[in-house]
């Protein structure tokens, strides 16, 4: 069993028995792996498991009663299910547990159920005797209507239905009715009263005993065959019933019992050929035809069985029991093809789990060989419509399944909307496995047979004819060694061809490269030439950007850096989004929580943005490759460009204030300790800014892309190629903090924090220019005199004091007390996910940020004050 079923079948368990708290899921996972036992299930183990169950059950009649039923219609897993629950009921701890919980889900129930208000007759109005007898009828008809089985006719009606649902363009052929209504062509016994069975003239009991016996032989001959005689006749069958029959009560009793003993044979007779009539219908599937045709061979042989006794008969050498001696051999073949068809109808099988009933048959049967060979040549021939099938399938990567048996089902996806949808639909389930339609036989190797198919089809989808060199005839064996390495060797092939075909043909790692160029940054100088050109367009809101006009400067931006180099450059596209990235990430990280629906309803209150928030890169990725760079991939890439992007603007932004604080040298020493404080803080956003990129860039992705190019060089297949991908994303995504909202969140506060300072400072600094121009513009002409210039000097020099007053240093202030506050937090906050949840290269951010130590006292102190809390 898989690491992900046993987190699907406890997860499962917890929510039937209402489990809450504790470990949770994860801790009975890892207890599961470590105690796991390749044990299997025997059948001395499940009969043990049964008989000790039945000692235990209140009604073990009704219980090996329901086993039997659930046997017989050959349900998965049964007998791993019987030894569980014979192990549990050994356990009285457990019982106890479980008989709690169920009294607890029962008073829970109860309460819920209380609250609705159900309105009842009135007691004073009485039934009469007859009405009551009339609701007994009518609720008994119901009962037996809907205990009664399907007729073979709705059946057939029901799989057409839903095989043409499924297949809408390839119909299903259909008998005429003709060959369903005369009875004559079934080859089964005419039941009814205008049937040969009628009453004899001279009842045979009164004749001798050697003529009793001779009118019986003929009777049983023809019984044989499916044909009612004079003192034998059949009953009719209601549904899936065995067939019996009547003697005549005034038969000798020795000759009576021998009768009695052959009889089974006839009804085994009709068994089977009923069986056969039914499933040889087209809705039934191939295997089953396969089976009724292996099963028909039989009956031929059974038939001249048949003739020559007849032969015997009529030459007058047959007795009642020479016919007992020679219908020995044929009776235990009969019994075993009757209890075949019967549980085949019981179950409805069709396809895989046919081979599944018939493989399970033979096993059982190890003791018995003649048994055993039976059971083996049946399987045999039901299972090569199946493996043509799945030859076809592992051998060329084709699906030719027009009953819907193969394990293997193919859904209607086109590979074109792999650019449009976010998920992984196509790769996941234009081909999906069936459980129900798996044979036992090849339980162990359905993901392999599901992946080989996958890989063949995805190559012949791009226009080439694959074939597997080594393709061999599948056949059944009890020895699954014989196929599996047959399997083994197409996986390997189709795993070799695709990753070749991608790799070489297609130049995935190229294209990989060629992304990680733009979405990455990997290329500065074309970000360098890209911003230079675009940023005063980006600054406009989204609505008034002409994204052709995008499009220009970002083919003038490749062309004139080194980017030019890159193959791959025409399939940058440019994105407007939405939303700002923080936004967006913020939607992401509340999707199935209980902030989703605060987030949604947010978002029409969301300021208009401009370019600069709703810029994207976008990607073009045309087939196959798109099954590796799909939507969801993108979309991954997307995020971690935007941030980076976002960081870069708010550094562009401080370097923008850094060069207009250069203008601050000309004023005067009075105004230079208030500068001094914005500059300091300028230095310390920079630095922080810098810091965080240089961590994201260098010590994130890098590492992180180097690793994911070493595992593609040792992939085996394209699944490797898939999940090394994806995890490269996730653990960028996660090492850059865009995976907690805590963390992305206060990283938010910072940056509108670093982006209102240096507005505020570009603002006050272009008033300054202004105001300083027009006293000097005045001054040079009013008048040429000394003194004068003097004043309008000392009066520039004023009006920078007045500014520079209380309002600017207050206002500076803020922004130093809100900076190092939230970057307190944030430090702290990474401190805590770097120790608490092993998240270890969170702490490089940490010695970045605090490379003298200056925040070292602060954090322990709230460090120490964190744990004096918890501890109250």
């Amino acid at each position: 069993m898989s690491e992900f079923r046993i987190h699907h079948d406890v997860n499962e368990l917890l929510s039937l028995l209402h489990v809450r708290g504790g470990e949770g899921a994860e801790g009975y996972i890892d207890l599961l792996q470590k105690h796991r036992t390749p044990y299997v299930t025997t059948t001395v183990s499940s009969h043990s498991a049964k008989v000790k169950i039945a000692e235990f059950s209140e009604t073990p009649d009704d219980f090996l009663r329901k086993y039997d039923e659930l046997k017989s219609k050959n349900v998965r897993n049964l007998d791993p299910l019987v030894y569980l629950l014979s192990k549990l009921s050994e356990d009285k701890e457990m019982l106890q547990c479980l008989q709690q919980n169920a009294k607890e889900r029962s008073e829970s129930s109860a309460n819920t159920t209380s609250t609705t208000s159900y309105t009842l007759p009135s007691t004073t109005t009485k039934m009469s005797m007859q009405e009551l007898d009339e609701l007994r009828k009518k609720l008994g008809n119901v009962t037996a209507i809907s205990n009664a089985p399907q007729s073979a006719e709705v059946t057939r009606k029901n799989l057409r239905e839903r095989h043409n649902k499924k297949n809408p363009t390839q119909l299903n052929p259909v008998f005429p009715n003709w060959v369903y209504d005369r009875p004559a062509l079934i080859g089964d016994f005419i039941t009814g009263p205008s049937g040969p069975g009628a009453e004899p003239v001279v009842a045979v009991g009164t004749m001798p005993l050697s003529v009793q016996e001779q009118a019986l032989l003929e009777d049983l001959l023809f019984v044989l065959i499916g044909v009612d005689g004079r003192d034998i006749t059949a009953q009719p069958v209601l549904g899936r019933q065995n067939r019996s029959f009547i003697v005549t009560s005034t038969l000798d009793m020795s000759i009576k019992e021998l009768v009695n003993r052959i009889l089974p044979v006839a009804s085994y007779f009709s068994t089977i050929t009923r069986f056969v009539e039914e499933k040889s219908s087209f809705e039934y599937g191939q295997v089953n035809h396969a089976l009724t045709a292996a099963m028909r061979t039989l009956m031929k042989e059974y038939m001249i069985l048949v003739t020559q006794l007849e032969h015997l008969h009529r030459q007058g050498l047959l007795s009642l029991q020479k016919l007992w001696f020679y219908i020995q051999p044929p009776m235990r073949t009969m019994e075993i093809l009757a209890s075949i068809a019967s549980s085949v109808d019981k179950g409805d099988c069709m396809g895989g789990s046919t081979l599944s009933l018939l493989h399970d048959r033979t096993f059982n049967f190890t003791g018995d060989s003649q048994a055993q060979e039976l059971c083996l040549y049946l399987t045999k021939a039901a299972s090569v419509p199946y493996f043509e099938i799945l030859e076809k399938w592992i051998y060329r990567g084709i699906i030719n399944d027009p009953y819907s048996e193969f394990m293997v089902e193919e859904h209607e996806l086109q590979k074109e909307k792999i650019q449009e949808d976010y998920n992984d639909k196509y790769w996941d389930q234009r081909y999906t496995i069936v459980q129900l339609r798996i044979p036992s036989f090849l339980q162990k190797m359905a993901d392999k047979i599901l992946s080989t198919g996958k890989y063949l089809n995805v190559v012949r989808e791009c226009g080439r004819d694959v074939t597997c060199p080594e393709a061999k005839e599948v056949l059944y064996t009890l020895k699954e060694r014989v196929y599996v390495e047959q399997i083994e060797k197409a996986y390997n092939y189709a795993s070799k061809v695709l990753l070749n075909f991608l790799m070489e043909e297609k130049e995935l790692v190229s294209r990989l490269r060629s992304i990680k160029h733009y979405f990455l940054m990997d290329k500065g100088d074309f970000f360098v030439h890209f911003m230079d050109l675009t940023e005063e367009e980006l600054k406009r809101p989204v609505d008034d950007i002409v994204p052709s006009r995008l499009e220009a400067l970002l083919e003038l931006a490749l062309r004139m850096s080194t980017a030019n180099t890159d193959p791959f450059k025409d399939d940058l596209k440019i994105e407007l989004m939405p939303h700002n990235v923080i936004t967006q990430l913020l939607r992401v990280l509340a999707i199935e929580t209980k902030q989703e629906k605060a987030v949604i309803n947010a978002e029409p209150t969301e300021a208009a943005h401009t370019g600069l928030e709703a810029f994207s890169f976008d990607y073009i990725v045309k087939w196959p490759l798109s099954l590796i760079i799909n939507r969801k991939a993108l979309t991954r890439y997307q995020m971690l460009f935007r941030h980076i992007f976002h960081c870069k603007h708010v550094e562009r932004l401080l370097c923008n204030v850094w060069i207009t604080n250069k203008d601050a040298k000309q004023h005067s020493l009075h105004s230079t300790k208030w500068f001094a404080a914005a500059f300091a803080l300028r230095q310390r956003m920079l630095n922080f800014v810098q810091n965080i990129q240089y961590y994201m860039m260098f010590e994130v992705m890098e590492p992180t892309w180097h690793i994911m190019e070493n595992n593609l060089k040792s992939a085996c297949n394209i699944d490797d190629v898939l999940c090394h991908h994806t995890s490269f994303l996730d653990n960028c995504l996660k090492d850059c903090m865009l995976t907690n909202q805590e963390l992305l969140k206060i990283f938010s506060r910072l940056m509108s924090d670093c982006i209102a300072f240096t507005n505020h400072m570009q603002s006050f600094s272009q008033s300054m220019s202004l105001d300083r121009l027009s006293l000097e513009h005045a001054a040079t002409d009013g008048s040429r005199d000394p003194s004068l210039k003097s004043a309008s000097k000392s009066a520039v020099e004023l009006a920078d004091a007045l500014k520079l007053g209380g309002g600017f240093e207050a206002a500076i202030g803020r922004f130093d007390s809100n900076f190092s506050s939230l970057l307190l937090e944030l430090l702290d906050k990474l401190s805590i996910y770097s120790t608490n949840d092993c998240e270890h290269s969170m702490i490089n951010i940490i010695y970045r940020l605090d490379f003298n130590g200056f925040y070292t006292e602060r954090l322990s102190r709230m460090a120490i004050e964190r744990s004096q809390k918890a501890a109250v």
